[in-house]
């Protein structure tokens, strides 16, 4: 039976990737969905890129752009490497291409470009990088680097009081447009969690890859996840973003 499994920010651990795909079992009839940030942290972004490139020719895959990927975009098809990039583990992500032919940095170049800013399933489950301050959903915000860069849903969401009803005029309104709502950007070790974290209808898949922490793989409908070892483990001559 075919499943569908969403996967938090990887941020060049390649390495980390490999073992979670194996964990969960992921077969060619699996659909999967990326929450972004493939980029920048750990040594092996390119070899990330290019290996997902070939994965969606074999399976249905789902791309989810993040703040990391607008940035990579940004200077694969620009040339613009500004310091706050580089700093936050842009400086890794250049030095992985640097054996790149000219003709495979554009084949990198138009898969990032083709990354959706959000995707909503059938059962009205929305998947988005970072999140959305408009009280009707990412459809009509009005900033779209908020698809990217917003913590305010996932803080909003952490805050809450537990015994808030739904039909309360104080819950978010916000958070009842979708069933559900998975999300990155945002480590759950910042809430001392190392696992994916559930708040109120957000499940938040960012357990700290590019730090500490390990990549996380979620079957969306049984809520069964798989992690791989924390990073540090796997590339201990590099430091991450740490």
């Amino acid at each position: 039976m075919s499943k569908t499994l969403v996967i938090g920010d990887i941020h060049g651990g390649f390495k980390a990737l490999l073992q979670v795909l194996e964990r969960a079992g992921v077969t060619e009839n699996d659909r999967l969905i990326f929450l972004g940030d493939y980029v920048d942290g750990w040594s092996e972004s390119s070899q990330i890129i290019q290996f997902l490139l070939e994965l969606s020719e074999r399976q249905e895959c789902i791309f989810i752009k993040g703040n990391h990927d607008a940035w990579c975009e940004d200077w694969l098809s620009l040339g613009q490497n500004p310091n706050v990039w580089l700093f936050n583990g842009g400086k890794s992500t250049v030095e992985s291409y640097a054996d790149y032919s000219l003709e495979d940095l554009d084949i990198h170049l138009e898969f990032f470009q083709r990354m959706k800013n959000y995707h909503i399933d059938d059962q009205n489950r929305l998947f988005i990088h970072a999140g959305y301050a408009s009280m009707h959903g990412p459809e009509k915000e009005v900033y779209s680097s908020n698809y990217r860069w917003d913590r305010t849903l996932w803080e909003t969401a952490v805050a809450m009081d537990k015994k808030l009803e739904k039909n309360s005029e104080l819950y978010p309104k916000r958070l009842l447009l979708y069933k559900e709502i998975f999300i990155g950007h945002t480590p759950t070790l910042d809430i001392g969690i190392k696992i994916p974290a559930n708040k109120a209808n957000i499940w938040n898949m960012d357990t700290g890859a590019a730090y500490t922490g390990s990549l996380s793989i979620m079957d969306i409908d049984t809520k069964q996840f798989w992690q791989s070892d924390p990073l540090p483990s796997l590339y201990p001559e590099e430091n991450g973003r740490n």
